[in-house]
Protein backbone atom coordinates (compact mmCIF):
# COMPACT_ATOMS: atom_id res chain seq x y z
CA UNK A 1 0.00 0.00 0.00
CA UNK A 2 1.16 3.13 -1.07
CA UNK A 3 0.40 6.23 0.82
CA UNK A 4 0.78 9.67 -0.89
CA UNK A 5 1.74 13.30 0.54
CA UNK A 6 -0.59 15.25 -1.36
CA UNK A 7 -3.07 17.49 0.82
CA UNK A 8 -5.63 18.91 -0.74
CA UNK A 9 -6.26 22.62 0.07
CA UNK A 10 -8.97 23.90 2.55
CA UNK A 11 -11.57 26.13 1.89
CA UNK A 12 -10.72 29.00 4.10
CA UNK A 13 -7.07 28.49 2.86
CA UNK A 14 -8.16 28.93 -0.41
CA UNK A 15 -10.17 31.71 0.21
CA UNK A 16 -7.45 33.38 1.94
CA UNK A 17 -5.11 32.84 -1.18
CA UNK A 18 -8.02 34.33 -3.27
CA UNK A 19 -8.25 37.36 -0.89
CA UNK A 20 -4.43 38.13 -0.88
CA UNK A 21 -4.58 38.01 -4.93
CA UNK A 22 -7.00 40.36 -5.15
CA UNK A 23 -5.71 42.66 -2.55
CA UNK A 24 -2.34 42.37 -4.11
CA UNK A 25 -4.62 43.12 -8.17
CA UNK A 26 -6.19 46.15 -6.23
CA UNK A 27 -2.94 47.59 -5.09
CA UNK A 28 -1.47 46.98 -8.39
CA UNK A 29 -4.77 48.88 -9.82
CA UNK A 30 -4.08 51.63 -7.96
CA UNK A 31 0.08 52.47 -8.12
CA UNK A 32 -0.98 52.12 -11.84
CA UNK A 33 -3.69 54.64 -11.63
CA UNK A 34 -1.49 57.31 -9.88
CA UNK A 35 0.96 56.34 -12.46
CA UNK A 36 -1.24 57.46 -15.09
CA UNK A 37 -2.66 60.13 -13.10
CA UNK A 38 1.27 62.04 -12.64
CA UNK A 39 1.68 61.42 -16.86
CA UNK A 40 -1.55 63.35 -17.39
CA UNK A 41 -2.61 66.95 -16.80
CA UNK A 42 -6.38 66.43 -16.14
CA UNK A 43 -7.77 66.69 -12.71
CA UNK A 44 -8.64 69.45 -10.81
CA UNK A 45 -6.00 72.15 -10.04
CA UNK A 46 -5.64 75.21 -7.92
CA UNK A 47 -4.05 78.02 -9.76
CA UNK A 48 -1.84 80.51 -8.03
CA UNK A 49 -1.21 83.81 -9.28
CA UNK A 50 2.26 84.71 -10.22
CA UNK A 51 2.08 88.36 -8.56
CA UNK A 52 -0.18 87.80 -5.68
CA UNK A 53 1.04 84.50 -4.97
CA UNK A 54 -2.46 83.62 -3.94
CA UNK A 55 -5.25 80.98 -4.61
CA UNK A 56 -7.47 82.23 -7.15
CA UNK A 57 -9.58 79.40 -8.45
CA UNK A 58 -9.62 75.59 -9.07
CA UNK A 59 -9.65 75.13 -12.21
CA UNK A 60 -10.91 71.46 -14.06
CA UNK A 61 -9.13 69.99 -16.70
CA UNK A 62 -10.07 67.13 -18.86
CA UNK A 63 -8.13 65.68 -22.16
CA UNK A 64 -10.48 63.96 -24.75
CA UNK A 65 -10.30 61.14 -26.42
CA UNK A 66 -7.44 62.57 -28.81
CA UNK A 67 -5.71 64.02 -26.25
CA UNK A 68 -6.46 67.62 -26.11
CA UNK A 69 -6.82 69.43 -22.97
CA UNK A 70 -9.87 71.62 -22.30
CA UNK A 71 -10.27 73.81 -18.93
CA UNK A 72 -12.43 75.73 -17.24
CA UNK A 73 -13.02 77.46 -14.00
CA UNK A 74 -15.03 75.39 -12.06
CA UNK A 75 -14.84 77.65 -8.43
CA UNK A 76 -13.55 81.20 -7.79
CA UNK A 77 -11.59 81.19 -4.32
CA UNK A 78 -11.30 84.80 -3.95
CA UNK A 79 -13.78 88.08 -4.32
CA UNK A 80 -16.71 88.00 -6.26
CA UNK A 81 -17.92 84.53 -6.87
CA UNK A 82 -20.38 86.52 -9.69
CA UNK A 83 -18.11 87.98 -12.06
CA UNK A 84 -18.24 87.93 -15.40
CA UNK A 85 -15.99 88.29 -18.42
CA UNK A 86 -16.98 91.95 -19.35
CA UNK A 87 -13.48 92.51 -20.83
CA UNK A 88 -13.87 89.38 -23.37
CA UNK A 89 -13.96 90.26 -26.77
CA UNK A 90 -15.07 86.48 -27.94
CA UNK A 91 -18.18 84.47 -27.71
CA UNK A 92 -16.94 84.45 -23.61
CA UNK A 93 -17.95 88.37 -23.39
CA UNK A 94 -20.26 88.76 -20.07
CA UNK A 95 -20.32 85.18 -19.24
CA UNK A 96 -20.07 83.63 -15.52
CA UNK A 97 -16.28 83.59 -14.72
CA UNK A 98 -17.25 80.34 -13.34
CA UNK A 99 -17.88 77.53 -15.28
CA UNK A 100 -15.70 79.35 -18.36
CA UNK A 101 -13.47 78.14 -20.34
CA UNK A 102 -9.70 79.68 -20.27
CA UNK A 103 -7.82 76.92 -21.23
CA UNK A 104 -8.42 74.36 -25.04
CA UNK A 105 -6.68 72.96 -27.38
CA UNK A 106 -3.40 72.02 -25.98
CA UNK A 107 -1.73 68.65 -27.70
CA UNK A 108 0.99 66.85 -25.99
CA UNK A 109 4.03 67.40 -27.44
CA UNK A 110 7.02 65.81 -25.43
CA UNK A 111 7.04 66.58 -22.18
CA UNK A 112 4.30 69.58 -22.31
CA UNK A 113 1.07 70.01 -23.73
CA UNK A 114 1.09 73.10 -26.75
CA UNK A 115 -0.40 74.83 -29.53
CA UNK A 116 -3.42 76.09 -27.36
CA UNK A 117 -4.34 79.12 -26.22
CA UNK A 118 -5.43 80.59 -22.45
CA UNK A 119 -7.97 83.30 -21.22
CA UNK A 120 -7.34 85.68 -18.98
CA UNK A 121 -10.67 86.49 -17.78
CA UNK A 122 -9.92 89.54 -15.46
CA UNK A 123 -8.34 91.51 -18.78
CA UNK A 124 -10.19 89.61 -21.24
CA UNK A 125 -7.18 88.94 -23.36
CA UNK A 126 -6.41 85.39 -24.99
CA UNK A 127 -3.02 83.96 -24.94
CA UNK A 128 -1.02 81.24 -26.64
CA UNK A 129 -0.52 79.12 -24.18
CA UNK A 130 1.90 75.90 -22.92
CA UNK A 131 1.87 73.93 -19.79
CA UNK A 132 3.84 71.07 -18.36
CA UNK A 133 4.04 68.82 -15.37
CA UNK A 134 6.14 69.58 -12.63
CA UNK A 135 7.21 67.83 -9.00
CA UNK A 136 5.80 64.68 -10.18
CA UNK A 137 2.66 65.48 -11.25
CA UNK A 138 1.74 67.32 -8.68
CA UNK A 139 2.30 70.64 -10.09
CA UNK A 140 1.52 72.63 -13.50
CA UNK A 141 3.61 75.19 -15.09
CA UNK A 142 1.32 77.14 -17.12
CA UNK A 143 2.67 80.15 -19.52
CA UNK A 144 0.69 82.24 -21.51
CA UNK A 145 2.46 83.69 -23.98
CA UNK A 146 2.15 86.04 -27.52
CA UNK A 147 4.20 85.61 -30.12
CA UNK A 148 6.99 83.63 -28.47
CA UNK A 149 7.41 81.86 -24.76
CA UNK A 150 9.96 84.22 -24.19
CA UNK A 151 7.41 86.87 -23.85
CA UNK A 152 4.68 85.59 -21.13
CA UNK A 153 4.25 84.66 -17.66
CA UNK A 154 3.82 81.75 -15.67
CA UNK A 155 2.00 80.41 -12.95
CA UNK A 156 2.40 77.29 -11.15
CA UNK A 157 -0.89 75.15 -10.67
CA UNK A 158 -1.54 72.72 -7.34
CA UNK A 159 -3.26 69.47 -8.14
CA UNK A 160 -6.11 69.13 -6.18
CA UNK A 161 -6.80 65.64 -7.15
Amino acid sequence: MTTSNTRTASPARTWRAAAASLVAAGLLAFAGGALAQSGSAAGLWKNIDDQTKEAKALIRISESADGVLTGRIEKILTGNTEARCDKCTDDRKDKPVQGLTILQGLKKQGEEWTGGEILDPSNGKVYRARVKLVDGGNKLDVRGYLGTPMFGRSQVWVREQ
